[in-house]
């Protein structure tokens, strides 16, 4: 995908973050890699006024700015750390939804309640350590909770997801918020039976055909 092409990603599903439900107000940030970095929202924009793909903030892999007349968001560090310590990423979606960001501000993680956990590519849904916004203490932490996953939570802070491009990081989020919602009422209902990790292995293997046509169709 061209540079413009990820302008335009970021700033379609910029402007989804509030109709979604996703995010409020100007909280939440996007990012795609580019050649030379990342693409990333500026700080403190109003995603309505969100419309010209020059707004797009472009840094280096160290988050220095490259070129863009606004400020990368408040949470480059985390999106650059990303890039850098996995190669397979591609796009970076962090908001403050409702049901995930109540369960990271317990602390909680997301079990094996569901089978659909293992859409993120593991067998459950960590919430990574608190630390102030913006910060690398930050950044190690959801690196760590991460791990070779596509999701996590962050203390008293809200969620965030990874994948191959900004519409699937964004879908993805969307499924994590999903799914904090039904263990959020399961919870409430009771105690939620885990799936087992053989299961849950089980699941992992069948995600990695997810969504994709049978090559002898």
């Amino acid at each position: 995908m061209s540079d413009i092409q990820s302008r335009e990603a970021i700033i379609q599903y910029a402007h989804k973050f509030n109709s979604s439900g996703l995010s409020v107000g100007k909280s939440g940030n996007i990012s795609a890699r580019s050649e030379k970095g990342f693409l990333i929202t500026p700080t403190g924009f109003n995603y309505k006024e969100l419309n010209n793909p020059e707004d797009i903030c472009h840094c280096d892999i160290d988050g220095n700015i490259i070129e863009g007349k606004w400020a990368p968001s408040s949470e480059w560090q985390v999106h650059s750390d990303i890039y850098k310590n996995r190669t397979d990423i591609k796009a970076v979606v962090h908001c403050h939804s409702t049901y995930a960001t109540a369960l990271a501000c317990c602390n909680i993680d997301i079990p094996s309640f569901h089978y659909m956990i293992a859409i993120v590519g593991g067998g459950q849904i960590k919430c990574a350590d608190y630390a102030t916004f913006g910060t690398r203490e930050l950044s190690e932490n959801v690196i760590k909770a991460l791990g070779e996953r596509k999701a996590c939570l962050l203390a008293n802070h809200g969620q965030l997801t990874v994948s191959d491009s900004v519409e699937n990081a964004f879908r993805l989020a969307e499924e994590v918020e999903n799914l904090a919602k039904q263990y959020c009422i399961s919870i409430h209902i009771g105690n939620p039976v885990l799936l087992d990790d053989a299961e849950m292995q089980r699941n992992l293997e069948k995600f990695k055909l997810y969504g994709k046509k049978n090559q002898h169709e």
